[in-house]
């Protein structure tokens, strides 16, 4: 059986209905988790591949890189077609003995995300151990009322997670969140491009998206550039969600959003 996901305050009041409902993801949203995190985690995925699956590092990098792409997660992949604890990795590669010196984020963070009206929420991808850990170092835990993990995804003996459309129908149910009030807010666009088929509002979040490199002399193009028809607004910064609704808006399709 899956976990549940707690709240932190059980005996909280509910807002009215039509209040936003703040969805975080949290590595490269609600933190710079490209600047020493994520090296870390792939490196970590790559050496307990090789060693569980005894295989070579160049073919742990390409199932860790493919098995992300299919499913979402590499653990879903791992989980599907090999025999590995799917505890024990997420334990494994999520543990960091300098945690504090690895966490980058926008300065006055806590005061930005409690700002916001409204629910929050973290759907997250890792394992709820790290994701606590990290909201603990930014200061910010007790904005959320809770954290949905990968273990919290689970259901029926099954792995799963984002960008799965069941998924997140079901936590949202069990959270009591009307998807017309729904906000999520993720630098991943197919996680966003997916779940946009909802009627959910979509926030892209670009300015922890690493820097592509220059290729032959040209300059790349700055990532998170565009404006995907599947996404209400895009964002280098935190700060633009306060600002939006300052100004009156609802990032939902269905009212009238635009775009930034």
């Amino acid at each position: 059986m899956p976990l549940s996901p707690t709240p932190r305050r059980q005996a909280r009041a509910r807002p009215r209905a039509g209040s936003p409902v703040w969805l975080f993801d949290l590595d490269n949203t609600l933190h710079h988790a490209s600047h020493a995190i994520f090296p870390a985690i792939n490196e970590a995925m790559t050496r307990y591949i090789v060693k569980a699956l005894s295989v070579e590092t160049a073919e742990a990098d390409y199932l860790r890189v493919r098995y992300t792409r299919r499913y979402g997660a590499t653990l879903l992949g791992l989980a599907r077609h090999h025999p590995i604890d799917p505890h024990d990795f997420l334990r494994v590669v999520h543990t960091f003995p300098d945690l504090p010196g690895m966490v980058r984020a926008e300065r006055g963070i806590a005061r930005l995300i409690a700002a916001l009206p409204g629910r929050k929420i973290i759907l997250t991808n890792g394992p709820q151990a790290y994701a606590r850990a990290v909201l603990a170092q930014l200061g910010i835990e007790r904005l959320f009322e809770r954290v949905v993990a990968i273990e919290h995804m689970r259901r029926r003996g099954g792995w799963h997670a984002k960008p799965d459309l069941a998924m997140l129908r079901r936590v949202l149910r069990e959270a009591r969140v009307p998807l017309a009030d729904a906000i999520l807010v993720e630098d991943t666009r197919s996680h966003l491009k997916r779940y946009r088929r909802l009627g959910i509002g979509t926030v892209w979040i670009v300015g922890h998206l690493p820097t592509p490199a220059r290729s032959e002399g040209r300059i790349a193009p700055m990532p998170g550039s565009g404006r995907p028809h599947y996404v209400d607004r895009r964002i280098r910064s935190l700060k633009s969600l306060k600002r939006g609704h300052d100004a009156g808006r609802i990032w939902s399709r269905s009212k009238g959003g635009t775009r930034s």
